[in-house]
């Protein structure tokens, strides 16, 4: 479809959510689950009613429970759907507005950007132990552990991989799609840990923090007050 003619499609197609779609998040500066779809939405301009549940207090639990009984964050609520898993929640997203192309278009592209998030999705366990997300944090050199190191190795292959097969010094699969919304948690625990990359990987990096839509949200995660002791006291000395 040409531009000219996506435009009122799209302008439908966006009216026609506009006032039905609420994703349920937790924390900006701690829930990295919660930035994916968060973020995706936002970058690609997908209007949303954002309601936000302190993680680690006494009522969080409760207060979830109402919109997902699975217990965790995020959760999107369309009309009478609930999708409560930030895949899942970026695969619907992709669903209903295919027009925007979520995913790559290429059919090479969209299979790997599937697979790198997937494996994003079940994988990365000590990187995501022993370097949690914590965006106002300044963590230079901690999380070090054998089983850190391997997942950094790990991610920073699939980036290179990417980059070169499909990037075009841009993002991940050329412009912005679901596979970057999927690794920015990623990119802001590189940036918390002081984690060293090759010069295009951290150039990579360089672009995701400038995004619009994830510069958002480090400013909003900035601006919040609340402390995770099971985050913040992790490395201390």
């Amino acid at each position: 479809m040409q531009d000219t003619e996506m435009q009122p499609a799209l302008a439908a197609l966006l009216d026609q959510h506009r006032a039905g779609l609420r994703l349920v998040i937790g924390n900006k500066n701690y829930s990295s689950w919660s930035m994916r779809p968060w973020v995706l939405m936002k970058a690609f301009g997908i209007p949303f009613e954002e309601i936000r549940i302190l993680l680690n207090q006494p009522d969080t639990t409760n207060r979830i429970a109402e919109y997902s009984a699975a217990g965790r964050v995020p959760v999107l609520l369309a009309g009478e759907i609930t999708v409560w898993d930030s895949l899942a929640i970026c695969e619907y997203l992709a669903e209903q507005f295919s027009i925007l192309n979520l995913w790559p278009e290429d059919v090479a592209a969209r299979a790997t950007a599937r697979s790198i998030c997937a494996e994003m999705h079940s994988g990365f366990s000590s990187l995501r132990f022993d370097m949690p997300m914590n965006i106002r944090a300044d963590l230079f050199g901690k999380g070090r552990t054998i089983g850190s190191q391997a997942d950094i190795g790990r991610i920073s292959e699939i980036w290179e991989d990417c980059l070169a097969l499909y990037g075009a010094h841009e993002f991940l699969f050329g412009p912005f799609s679901i596979a970057d919304a999927y690794f920015a948690p990623v990119v802001m625990r590189f940036r918390t840990y002081g984690v060293s990359l090759a010069p295009a990987l951290q150039a990579y990096v360089d672009r995701v923090i400038a995004h619009p839509a994830v510069a958002m949200w480090v400013r909003e995660a900035l601006m919040e007050t609340e402390f995770m002791p099971g985050h913040d006291n992790r490395h201390d000395d």
